[in-house]
């Protein structure tokens, strides 16, 4: 459970910095021409923002040992996968290295133990 959850707030950082990066200054990304997904690149940012910083606060909910956490935790690592996935023409190393941190954190919480109960 602490991997992932260390992992979460790894991965939430980085979505963070993804969305910043986006928002501040989407001229950094390259603009892709017939891309079935087409969304302005603001609108990822915030999409990446907002998932990243609830998926930092669920990450150091888990780490505290929150148990709601973990089920919030395979739902959010799996819209940032998704997320990523369409992010890949705009930054494919950065996506594919997130999506691999996402699916590393859906890993280690399905295969965790169960915490005793009372």
């Amino acid at each position: 459970m602490v991997l992932a959850s260390v992992l979460m707030i790894l991965g939430g950082i980085m979505a963070i910095l993804q969305g910043i990066a986006a928002i501040a200054n989407d001229e950094v990304f390259v603009n892709t021409r017939d891309y079935v997904f087409q969304l302005d690149l603001t609108g990822w940012g915030w999409i990446h923002l907002i998932l990243g910083l609830i998926t930092l606060l669920a990450g150091v909910a888990l780490l505290k040992g929150s148990t709601w956490a973990r089920i919030v935790g395979v739902a959010l690592a799996s819209l940032l996968v998704i997320a990523n996935f369409m992010w890949l023409p705009y930054h494919p190393l950065w996506a594919l290295a997130l999506i691999a941190v996402d699916v590393l954190v859906i890993w280690a919480l399905c295969t965790a133990p169960r915490p005793p109960e009372d």
